[in-house]
């Protein structure tokens, strides 16, 4: 094989390469079972509930939706449409620490008396403020219904649903809000034309170029100025 063909080769299989680490997963999520322990107006009650956490990236925050399979608690009275509004945290863990708060539209359709209360997706923003594997496990969910607040926490120390590959993040800013950075593409800004970026010995090669035509063009100045002035003596 010649040695243009070798190089075309060689050319190729670093570009695959490169798409291959581009394209790579940088998020990791699976469906965790928590087992609530609900503080009610009318006493303790407990469910288990599948929880699936996803994250969206949006420019420099994720957007975060919390899932949940089953419904959790229950109420002695039916709950109108509207009655019942739920929220939660969910607990930052690995690269970064803290909470997100997650909320939620309240129920558009009658619960009824005595039935597991089915919660709706619940969604915040998070900001990361540390590179690194961040991890997001359920944390408290809050239930608000005709004046009560219902408050249930996990008793089995639940795993994370989610677990993110964060890089570019600033440092800066509140849990769930305030900071820039971005996970997915790693870049915390787009250089200007003042900061072009040098990617590897091509652009090296384009500089050398264009140095060696600067060269030519001088040699070439230089001859056409010796030969009018000798002409002029």
């Amino acid at each position: 094989m010649s040695y243009p063909k070798r190089t075309a080769l060689a050319l190729a299989a670093a570009v695959a390469g490169s798409v291959v680490l581009v394209a790579a997963p940088v998020a990791q999520a699976s469906v965790v079972d928590v087992n609530y322990d609900c503080k009610t107006p009318i006493g303790a009650k407990s469910a288990v509930s599948p929880i699936d956490i996803k994250a969206v990236q949006n420019g420099g925050s994720y957007q975060v939706t919390m899932s949940f399979q089953k419904g959790v608690s229950s109420s002695p009275v039916a709950l109108g449409p509207g009655a019942m509004n739920p929220s939660a945290t969910i607990t930052l863990g690995g690269a970064d620490k803290g909470t997100v708060a997650v909320s939620g539209p309240a129920n558009s359709a009658e619960i009824p008396a005595n039935s597991p209360i089915k919660i709706s997706d619940l969604s915040g923003t998070y900001v990361p403020k540390a590179n690194g594997k961040v991890t997001f496990t359920a944390g408290v969910l809050t239930i608000k219904a005709l004046g009560t607040t219902t408050t249930c926490t996990a008793s089995n120390s639940p795993g994370p649903s989610l677990e993110l590959d964060v890089t570019g993040a600033t440092g800066s800013g509140a849990t769930g809000s305030g900071a820039t950075g971005s996970a997915a593409t790693g870049s915390g800004g787009t250089p200007g034309p003042s900061a072009l970026p040098k990617t590897g010995p091509l652009d090296s090669a384009v500089a050398l170029g264009t140095l060696g035509g600067t060269v030519v063009l001088v040699g070439a100045a230089g001859v056409l100025w010796l030969t009018r002035r000798g002409r002029r003596a």
